[in-house]
């Protein structure tokens, strides 16, 4: 960052879906019955939605979305945070908006009129853990470029993009002009690939923006990484990747994860539980752990394992929000 630049008032501002998660416990028949592919995320529409809703059992309502569940650990963390969504004037839109500023986070996007309402997520959790998604995203797909403070976002250490916003026309268009905007200012760009399919259908967009030194903090799974590199080797992915990205972060669920950073690699194992209740929102709360630390200037390592934390504490109960002390929980394991 260069020395003439202010110090920016906060540390992440992330853009991102504005949905609230809405999860029920399901075994795999069900799951079968339904056609649903455990595991994965699903974009579905109004009448799959219904569907989908009138099939679950006692269900638990929290608002979630990938970028603002990152947000939510980092707010937890005593970071300063932004968040730019959109959600529409219903009931939903009002639960979204009163959870997340309740955290902590500024959200000034005015809500939208009329049709179509506020994006939810309906989460399917099977015995293991593993969460199927199927996601309805409503008015979170109308993000308009307009809806963006360029001045907001230069105000802050790193911006935070979700890949699954990227589908959409209007907020791709709001993303391309954020990253302008923090490059304009010389803030870091970080960026989470967020799922295959996402991969599959803007893949070419994607490599275009690292190829052009837009993004300087690549998350990434290990799924992720082969659609994204075309390499089935991990190591031979990890390869062609880390030397076209600044930072470039790789999570493998219960083996831990990888960061490379030019000429440093390190790597951390997962955290061990005991039990894992449900693993949604696992990758963006290590997202916020490793910001976190990122932003506090930690080595990489301490950045992997302050990941590692947060995530372990997501997959200990229902919901992708924290429920613990995250900021007491990272002094306890990182002093």
């Amino acid at each position: 960052m260069s020395a003439t630049r202010p110090e920016p008032t906060f540390d992440v501002v992330g853009i991102g879906n504005a949905i609230v998660d809405v999860m029920a416990p399901a075994d795999d028949a069900t799951i079968e019955a339904l056609g649903m592919a455990r595991g994965g995320m699903t974009l579905i529409d109004t009448d799959r939605a219904h569907e989908l809703y009138a099939a679950m059992g006692p269900a638990k309502e929290i608002s979630g979305g990938s970028a603002a569940n990152t947000l939510a650990g980092l707010a937890g963390l005593g970071a300063k945070c932004v968040f730019i969504g959109q959600v529409a004037d219903d009931q939903l839109g009002e639960v979204f908006a009163h959870d997340i500023r309740a955290t902590g986070i500024r959200f000034d996007v005015a809500a939208r009129p009329g049709d179509p309402p506020t994006a939810r997520c309906l989460i399917f959790v099977s015995p293991d853990g593993q969460r199927t998604m199927n996601t309805y995203l409503g008015a979170s797909q109308f993000l308009p470029a307009k809806a963006l403070d360029e001045a907001l976002i230069a105000d802050a250490s790193i911006l935070y993009l979700e890949g699954y916003l990227w589908d959409p026309e209007e907020p791709r268009a709001a993303m391309k002009k954020a990253i302008a905007a923090a490059k304009v200012a010389g803030r870091e760009v970080a960026f989470t690939l967020s799922d295959a399919f996402v991969i599959e259908r803007h893949g070419d967009d994607f490599r275009a923006l690292i190829d052009a030194g837009d993004i300087d903090i690549l998350f990434a799974n290990e799924v992720e990484l082969r659609a994204l590199t075309g390499d089935q080797d991990f190591e031979a992915g990890l390869a062609k990747l880390a030397p076209k990205v600044p930072t470039l972060v790789v999570t493998r669920s219960e083996k831990g994860a990888v960061g490379i950073s030019g000429e440093t690699r390190a790597q951390v194992l997962a955290e061990p539980i005991d039990h894992v209740v449900d693993t949604t929102g696992a990758g963006d709360m290590f997202a916020a752990g490793f910001l976190y630390a990122r932003v506090k200037d930690m080595r990489l390592d301490q950045c992997l394992h302050a990941g590692a934390v947060c995530a372990r504490e997501i997959i200990s109960h229902y919901g992708a929000r924290p429920e613990a002390d995250l900021k007491a929980l990272l002094a306890e394991k990182l002093g």
